[in-house]
């Protein structure tokens, strides 16, 4: 009988399982690379476990080993240039954004990061990057936060869920919209506190994108991007209704989101969900008869009656009354 060799299967470290606990995604690839040490995918992806522990030196060296193992892979040139971006090196982060955008021209990332940087440099943008510029601002974000949460709003009207792809890592936010227009918005954060990436969620609606990040510490955010600095805020009694935003006064948070809520009540819905909507309001508004019908017909008849009158269906059975269109099938 032969003896056949036994191979090892690479581990795989997503962003997300990364994000979830870098520290510990560091000490697991550089236990990875002392047995392969020539596999450029693990050093790039302990570059972004740097990157989030802020060893940023050390996550520019590993991304550098990445493409010299591998010079066309396109997210070690991201990992480089962010990791020169946090460290104030914008020409070289700039540069290297560049070329990674020449080896993958469909990631929208790399474009944001090279305006991010020529902002710092303060030079004119390329023509390409300037009419994203342009687009971006025409659509104005705002954002607020509650004990657990930073909920971002950006203003664009009547987007399609499908054309809105939204990224979320611990400390970082990146949104992209193919607006209805053809043109692209693009907005890229690096957030002042770490988030939970699985936790936080988007919704798309017909007057506004909102996304809510949810807060990895209950802390007090002075403001949504930057670097945090050593004296840390916690939520107190005093502050709860007076919530740091991107505005340069204080609103009443509290009756923004009644605000926001009767917004979303409003909201023009269509087909299946405005009936959902109804059928909701008529619950929540019901008096108990009304309840009381609503669940015995709805349960009896398999979901296919739902009937408010409980005189009528309270002494009786509800039969089972599918469309004339559809079959009923029992499971």
């Amino acid at each position: 009988m032969t003896e056949e060799a036994v191979t090892t299967p690479a581990l795989s470290f997503p962003d997300n399982y990364i994000d979830e606990d870098p520290q510990r995604s560091l000490q697991e690839l550089t236990k990875a690379l002392e047995e392969q040490p020539d596999d450029a995918e693990y050093y790039c992806q302990r570059s972004y476990a740097h990157i989030l522990l802020r060893n940023y030196n050390d996550a520019v060296l590993d991304a550098k080993r990445s493409l010299e193992l591998q010079s066309n892979n396109a997210n070690a040139f991201l990992r480089k240039g962010e990791a020169e971006y946090h460290l104030k090196n914008y020409t070289s982060a700039q540069d290297t954004f560049t070329q990674g955008q020449k080896v993958d021209s469909s990631d929208s990332t790399f474009s944001v990061w090279i305006r991010r940087c020529e902002e710092k440099l303060n030079v004119s943008p390329t023509p390409e990057l300037a009419t994203d510029q342009q687009t971006s601002s025409k659509y104005k974000h705002d954002w607020y936060q509650t004990e657990s949460q930073v909920i971002i709003t950006i203003m664009i009207k009547n987007a399609e869920k499908n054309d809105v792809h939204i990224q979320f890592s611990e400390r970082e936010l990146n949104a992209n919209v193919k607006l209805p227009s053809g043109e692209d918005y693009n907005l890229a954060m690096f957030l002042l506190h770490s988030i939970v990436p699985d936790q936080s969620v988007f919704k798309v609606l017909s007057t506004k994108i909102e996304i809510k990040m949810k807060k990895a510490e209950a802390l007090r955010w002075e403001k949504l991007e930057g670097q945090a600095d050593c004296h840390l805020k916690h939520f107190t009694t005093d502050s709860m209704h007076k919530y740091p935003s991107s505005s340069h006064h204080t609103k009443n948070w509290d009756m923004l989101m009644v605000e926001i809520k009767e917004e979303e009540k409003n909201e023009k819905l269509e087909g299946d969900a405005a009936l959902n909507q109804l059928f909701q309001q008529i619950y929540s508004d019901g008096s108990d008869e009304v309840k009381r019908a609503m669940n015995k017909s709805f349960m009896e008849s398999g979901g296919t009656v739902l009937s408010t009158n409980w005189t009528d269906v309270g002494k009786k059975t509800v039969d089972v009354n599918p469309p004339d269109d559809m079959e009923w099938k029992k499971f």
